[in-house]
């Protein structure tokens, strides 16, 4: 992807990458860093629900859920796009 950032929604399972910027306000914002979502933190996509939303994801060694519009606001440098 040639260092492009991209939304973490679009990370394929299997894939990971590091977090670059979250453009998420207020309390939502605070729960993004509270779950560890902070700059340079590993992601790894794991899969998606079989309605295809939400996406778990390892973060910091923690499995978590996050809905597609949330993670449409986080922006992530890919490691490794299958």
């Amino acid at each position: 992807m040639n260092g492009e950032l991209i939304p973490l929604h679009l990370l394929p399972p299997g894939c990971s990458g590091r977090v670059c910027r979250i453009e998420i306000n207020g309390a939502a914002r605070r729960r993004m860093l509270d779950l560890g979502l902070t700059g340079s933190t590993a992601v790894a996509a794991l899969q998606k629900s079989p309605s295809g939303d939400p996406t778990a994801y390892l973060i910091r060694g923690a499995v978590i859920a996050l809905r597609s519009q949330e993670a449409s606001q986080i922006f992530v440098a890919p490691d490794n796009i299958k």
